[in-house]
């Protein structure tokens, strides 16, 4: 993934887990509001330590679209 869409993502997403932070304590839910905060910076870190997958032809498989008898949509 480019760098511009993973921090992009990245600051969508702590923002919307700041947002969460502030709308449980405004509806004085404790328990959901300390999940967000675990579970915000928790997608922002897996999102850039974790890889995507990349695949390519050398990986021995035949792309969907070229094995025999596979219907067309």
């Amino acid at each position: 993934m480019p760098f511009r869409i993973k921090f992009g993502l990245s600051i969508a997403v702590a923002l919307a887990a700041v947002a969460g932070w502030f709308y449980m304590g405004y509806l004085g839910q404790i328990g959901p509001q300390r999940a967000v905060a675990f579970l915000g910076p928790f997608m922002v870190f897996s999102l850039w330590i974790f890889p995507e997958v990349m695949r390519n032809r050398s990986d021995g498989r035949t792309p969907r679209h070229q094995l025999s008898g596979a219907r067309r949509s």
